[in-house]
């Protein structure tokens, strides 16, 4: 029994230490690195730039240049500062013409989380400087983080439960251990021979077995384990943030949508008038690839990348004329939502005003095209919850608010005047 209480007392003082670790933690999730990156890909990518100056100025150290309440107050509201007559504020407007945004949307918390980011870039940068070694890239993308939050907190609640369990347990061996010190004389004396030299080690582990708390706890343990990592494999069943697959062609936005600054609609016409932002045919191509043949780059010969279109339409440059033995581009899809999941690409794009890269990431800078965002259920809710509705000039709106005025009269509403009628509602 007295064996058993220095197991618990060793025990309960790692696991003090790390519960103190886990709550040291858990409050550091406010500044979350991860968190930052995808804020800043999604709202800072388009003008800034860590290490090299952009549009705007390059953000590295920024966090050392300027305070954090200057900063705090800047992101949120850069043009009120401008406006206010603040002494930094306008002399970054005369180095780097051009307003920048407003983030009223952001809280301090995220913008904390941003900076953070930043801060990371900047060590790994630092890092990469004195071992030489390439740094992490942007188009890396890690697993999904969705649990990772409930994962810690049920793992601190798991370990307090066992905290509570071992003082308990150790409460309960020391009072056997006093009942055992005062009866001492009603022990016989073959149980001192337990700690003779020489123990039998296999019958204590024996003994240790049969302690059915000892026994319990530790089934626990490892049931909480196993649940645990098995609940967060599970969650992220059927994510595919990160998947980058190898096309046949190699396109590189970073190209075409970056450095010539090609309109995402220009190939995905689709995006802004149905369910699907459609893949663009090779024709699309060839408006600009009869004549851009990227030769320079290749000697005077064709571009192979090019060449591929080429094979595919069957098309002979010399003649300019296109062949009999057309074939389709056999593009790999990257972006896959469940068949029972239906989105919309033109009520987002067109009724929402929702930006190309607020899904797809800073899709200007890929030169591969990577799945940016989870894209699962949890995400898009949140994406909802935050998005506010402008419905100002938007007839669909219009419509939807007579609909409303005409419910508060007792008229007859019917299914056709709230969109009832349009194909996609059934045929999609």
């Amino acid at each position: 029994m007295r064996h058993i209480s220095l197991v618990f007392e060793r025990i309960a003082k790692p696991v003090s230490v790390a519960l103190v670790l886990l709550f040291a933690v858990s409050s550091l999730q406010a500044q979350d690195p991860k968190e930052g990156e995808t804020i800043f890909r999604a709202n800072c990518t388009s003008c800034h730039k860590i290490e090299t100056k952009f549009i705007g100025p390059a953000l590295t150290k920024v966090y050392e240049h300027r305070e954090e309440e200057w900063l705090l107050k800047w992101i949120h509201n850069a043009p009120a500062m401008i406006a206010s007559g603040d002494p930094i504020a306008l002399e970054l407007e005369s180095q780097f013409p051009g307003a920048m945004s407003a983030f009223p949307q952001l809280t301090e918390d995220q913008i904390k989380s941003v900076l953070a980011y930043i801060k990371s870039e900047d060590e790994k940068a630092a890092a990469a400087a004195v071992t030489g070694a390439p740094g992490t890239g942007g188009d890396a993308a890690g697993a999904s983080g969705d649990a990772s939050n409930f994962m810690i907190i049920g793992l601190v609640a798991v370990i307090v439960l066992a905290f509570a369990v071992i003082l308990v347990l150790n409460k309960v061996i020391r009072t056997l251990e006093r009942v055992i010190s005062s009866n001492q004389t009603l022990i016989p004396e073959e149980a001192e021979a337990e700690d003779a030299p020489g123990k039998d080690y296999l019958g204590k582990l024996k003994k240790l077995a049969k302690n059915k708390k000892l026994v319990f706890f530790t089934v626990l343990l490892v049931a909480v384990f196993l649940s645990s990592a098995g609940w967060k494999t599970l969650w992220n069943v059927g994510v595919h943030e990160g998947y980058k697959p190898v096309q046949p062609i190699k396109f590189s936005h970073q190209l075409h949508a970056g450095v010539n600054q090609i309109d995402c609609q220009y190939c995905h016409g689709g995006a802004y008038k149905s369910k699907n932002a459609s893949i663009p045919s090779a024709n699309v191509c060839m408006n600009c690839h009869k004549a851009i043949t990227a030769s320079d780059k290749y000697d005077g010969e064709l571009s192979p990348e090019i060449a591929k279109i080429y094979r595919a339409l069957d098309y002979d440059p010399e003649t300019m004329e296109y062949g009999p033995n057309q074939r389709p581009i056999e593009w790999i899809r990257i972006h896959n939502l469940p068949d029972f999941a239906y989105f919309n690409h033109s009520q987002h794009v067109v009724v929402a005003g929702v930006e190309c890269q607020t899904c797809h990431g800073p899709i200007e800078t890929m030169a591969e095209v990577y799945q940016y965002s989870p894209l699962t259920m949890k995400w898009c809710i949140d994406c909802h919850k935050e998005t506010e509705v402008n419905h100002e000039g938007n007839a669909y709106y219009d419509q939807l608010i007579a609909a409303h005025e005409q419910l508060k009269k007792g008229e007859k509403v019917t299914a056709a005047m709230l969109g009832g009628l349009e194909c996609g509602k059934c045929h999609y």
